[in-house]
């Protein structure tokens, strides 16, 4: 297995497979990818938005003018009155961003039915009568203009009451016609308008939306194909899109469309036409047309309550003047609202603007199929090249390369864009190139690493494995020296071990060592810590370096509560190993801990030198390690450590002036973790046993006798003897009193 992860041949195969993959999916419509590719194309959009046009304008139906008529939708007079107003103001071209499906309930023949046949109703009803439709008021005003475009939607099949109007059937100029029946939009149902007003305009279209799985408008369908043509076949018609529509009319209201195949062009173009008089659209079989936005400034829009005034406006008539009027809505509570790169709230008139001036000014974004098939080949060379380089290049300038690659696609992708119109993905090749480069860097790590443990497995069995990391790392290390930090130190050893050793033959004693030192060893490892040294059944151990560490106290301290707990697995086995009826030598621990200033380095010969620590704080640890057998408990901690860890339950055991001290420190013990400390049971075994040490030191021996039997009934049973050593020390007192400047040190004899 190791051969196979450090051959680099082997590596090279693993990079082709993967460049293999990614060539393989270049042109996947996977979501995920769509959707970054499509976040870069409107970032392109966004940087560089398409230039205002002055031949369409925006009439809407918004919240003043919903204020002033009232709700929508309005009569169809009002409506008629609204096309007579454009014509009058010049408006070359009317097109209906919304339909008219239903005939107008205010209008006044239906409202005359709706009266009872009552004798009282009748002169009302014939008034009523008399009078024109609404309706009919509507259609004769959209053929006396002449320049109407209506518009339909999509419905679900149920709600299809007829098909669109049809003004001009498209012109094919192919051998084939049927992929654009296959691959152009097709709706499963539609909503037209009512069969005078289509019949009475200039031309009709459609106002479908077809989103992205993002649900942002980028594309437009510029024809529709209904009814299906999978379900109706030779009965299917092409219709084309409101905005299509709406230019025809502004270009010729004869014109009629031709599609045809492009004859000419470079390579990158599509590979058909739409064509209507003079203006070439470039589209592939989808009918599909990538819009090229830009943002429409409130002030351009017209509101229709302006138009519908009685009085003439000279600034109107300048800004509808030959002009391709929209008549759309930008009301909340009418719902067109749509997605576009640009903004993710706009009335969807705009997508038919940006649509209808980007073709009258020329500005087509194009992404043919053979844009994919150059992107996959921008794959194959740059992951080819990585994949050459890897082998001889270090990762930094591999790195510096791959940057390289990524920020020319990027940059020749936004160029494209600018200069020619090409949606060109940068993202997706880009994202393999890195790809490659991190498993190339991957693999040559692999391979280092190797090598790396190789050294470390021969040379792991005499020096620190964490100081060997720092050395592999920076091997300028190897020297003598050290420097000056906090650490956290702990010693540990076996309890009674001459005891234990005694009674074992040195095969049992090793094993013995073994399984003490073992556990022992993984928690102090498995913490940051750093093991300093064995000494005999004794183990040093400390925190903070060479790792830095900013909470090694509690480190240590956690550490100390977990080292019982991993004895009584290994208790265990010792008692299974013993057999029944015999009596097995059961391991504990004594540890103690401090914290404080050391040095801390490699420090020995020339010849020979161990990663150690040495300073007072390290002495004052070894001490109170020694002092657990005075305490009787199994773990003792200074106070510098005791400051670091307020949170851990603790208790005070004394103030004592250990051997090699002048001063005397307080010594505590460590019983549980941060909950436990906040538990009732704790917080009364604490105030009874802090009550008990206030008493003693001021030698109120008989208070301190009462508060050291409350305590001790309170503390869990391995505290219970430390309390005897206390009701010992205070009977003594009582008979012996201590002098009046006692200040309760106690001076340790021992180590």
């Amino acid at each position: 297995m190791i051969r196979f992860l450090t051959n680099k041949w082997i590596h090279i195969v693993l990079l082709l497979f993967v460049l293999v993959i990614a060539v393989f999916f270049s042109g996947s419509d996977q979501e995920f990818r769509k959707r970054l590719q499509y976040t870069t194309f409107d970032g392109f959009n966004k940087l560089y938005p398409r230039e205002a046009s002055d031949r369409v304008t925006i009439v809407d139906i918004d919240e003043e003018s919903l204020k002033k008529l009232g709700q929508f939708p309005w009569s169809r007079t009002v409506m008629a009155d609204l096309v007579t107003r454009l014509n009058e103001y010049g408006a070359k071209v009317i097109a209906f961003d919304m339909v008219f499906a239903e005939k107008d309930r205010t209008s006044p023949d239906l409202i005359a039915r709706s009266l009872p046949n009552d004798d009282k109703y009748q002169n009302i009803k014939s008034s009523l009568e008399g009078l024109p439709n609404n309706d009919v008021a509507f259609s004769q005003a959209i053929k006396n203009a002449g320049n109407v475009v209506t518009g339909f939607s999509g419905a679900k099949p149920e709600d299809t009451l007829r098909l669109p109007y049809e003004r001009f059937k498209p012109t094919f100029l192919l051998r084939d016609k049927s992929p654009f029946f296959a691959d152009t939009f097709s709706p499963i149902g539609v909503v037209t308008n009512l069969p005078e007003f289509s019949s009475s305009a200039a031309g009709n279209g459609s106002f479908m939306a077809t989103p992205h799985v993002d649900g942002i408008i980028r594309q437009v369908s510029l024809f529709n194909v209904y009814p299906p043509a999978g379900i109706y076949k030779d009965k299917s018609n092409l219709y084309p899109m409101l905005g299509l529509e709406a230019l025809r009319a502004y270009i010729n209201p004869n014109a009629r469309y031709i599609i045809r195949e492009r004859k000419d062009g470079g390579v990158f173009d599509t590979n058909y036409l739409i064509q209507i008089s003079d203006f070439e659209i470039p589209i592939e079989s989808d009918s599909k047309l990538w819009v090229h936005y830009r943002d429409i400034k409130e002030n351009e829009y017209i509101s229709a309550q302006r138009v519908l005034e009685k009085s003439f406006s000279k600034d109107l008539k300048e800004s509808l003047n030959n002009k391709i009027v929209f008549v759309g809505t930008s009301a909340e509570g009418l719902r067109d609202i749509r997605a576009t790169p640009l903004d993710i709230f706009i009335p969807g008139v705009e997508v038919h603007v940006n649509m209808v001036e980007q073709i009258l000014q020329g500005k087509y974004l194009k992404r043919p199929n053979l844009i994919i098939g150059v992107e996959a080949a921008i794959i194959a060379l740059a992951g080819f090249a990585i994949i050459i380089l890897a082998p001889f290049v270090n990762a930094v300038w591999l790195g510096i390369f791959t940057l390289s690659l990524i920020g020319g696609l990027f940059y020749g992708s936004l160029q494209a864009y600018v200069e020619k119109g090409f949606l060109i993905d940068p993202v997706y090749p880009s994202g393999v190139i890195f790809l490659l480069f991190l498993v190339s860097t991957l693999l040559s790590y692999i391979r280092s690493e190797i090598d790396r443990r190789q050294v470390k497995t021969a040379f792991g069995h005499y020096i620190s494995p964490t100081f060997m990391e720092e050395l592999t790392k920076s091997p300028d290390k190897l020297k003598l020296g050290g420097e000056v930090r906090e650490l956290s130190v702990m010693f540990t050893d076996i309890r009674s071990f001459t005891k234990i050793s005694e009674k074992l033959s040195p095969e049992e004693l090793i094993q013995l060592m073994n399984d003490f030192l073992t556990p022992m060893s993984d928690l102090v490892m498995g913490s940051r810590g750093t093991i300093d040294k064995y000494m005999g059944d004794a183990m040093m151990a400390f925190w903070n370096a060479p790792l830095d560490d900013p909470d090694h106290a509690r480190q240590a301290c956690l550490t100390a509560l977990k080292m019982n707990e991993a004895l009584v697995p290994v208790n265990e086995e010792i008692k299974q190993r013993a057999g029944e009826g015999a009596d097995p030598l059961l391991l504990s621990a004594g540890i103690g801990i401090n914290t404080g200033p050391c040095s801390v380095g490699n420090m020995g010969s020339k010849q020979r030198f161990a990663y150690s620590a040495l300073g007072d704080a390290v002495n004052l640890a070894s001490r109170l390690e020694g002092q657990t057998k005075t305490y009787s408990v199994t773990n003792l901690v200074g106070e510098d450590t005791r400051k670091q860890v307020p949170d851990l339950a603790m208790l005070e055991l004394d103030l004592i002036q250990v051997i090699g001290r002048e001063k005397p420190v307080h010594i505590f013990t460590l019983i549980g973790d941060a909950e436990y400390a906040q538990s009732v049971e704790f917080k009364k075994w604490e105030a009874a046993h802090n009550a008990m040490l206030a008493a003693y030191r001021i030698a109120d021996l008989s208070c301190a006798a009462q508060d050291c039997k409350e305590a001790a009934e309170l503390a869990s049973d391995n505290m219970k003897q430390y309390y005897k050593i206390y009701q010992k020390r205070i009977v003594k007192l009582t008979k012996n009193p201590p002098p009046e400047d006692w200040d309760g040190v106690f001076i340790a004899k021992t180590k």
